[in-house]
């Protein structure tokens, strides 16, 4: 199980991280059209910058999001306040999609592996930690 929950974790945070920076430095363009099925320049300058601003806006989130996962990898493992805040941020991401799929419509299969993905690495961290987290960060 430890095993299990350390691979969905790192896993998830390290595409948090790399799909972060990509998105918001390199490939906001390139991911419309490959993800969202959407040519950009198909919209004017000013809806295409909105548009983009705020999708690298989201990614950096994203990436930060990652990077605190990261640098806070032991109290997530181990610290109850961590360990909720990382699962809720994670399980309400699935929520969301899960929304969206009921409200938008059927998204493009990648997002259902996406959401597949982050649920099974919620219930594995959590069934992993569950029993093992101190409440205010004392360490044995």
């Amino acid at each position: 199980m430890r095993w299990l929950a350390y691979f969905f974790f790192y896993t998830y945070v390290g595409l948090l991280i790399v799909a972060g920076l990509w998105g918001a430095f390199i490939g906001a363009k390139i991911d419309q059209k490959i993800l969202f099925d959407f040519d950009i320049e198909s919209v004017n300058q000013t809806t295409a910058a909105s548009i983009l601003t705020q999708y690298r806006f989201l990614r950096l989130i994203e990436f930060g999001f990652g990077m605190f996962a990261i640098l806070f990898t032991r109290e997530v493992f181990s610290i109850f306040k961590y360990n909720r805040l990382f699962l809720g941020v994670m399980f309400l991401g699935v929520v969301a999609r899960i929304i969206s799929y009921l409200v938008d419509g059927p998204p493009n299969w990648l997002f259902y592996f996406f959401a597949i993905y982050e649920l099974v690495g919620v219930i594995l961290i959590f069934l992993y930690t569950r029993n093992q987290l101190h409440p205010h960060g004392k360490f044995n």
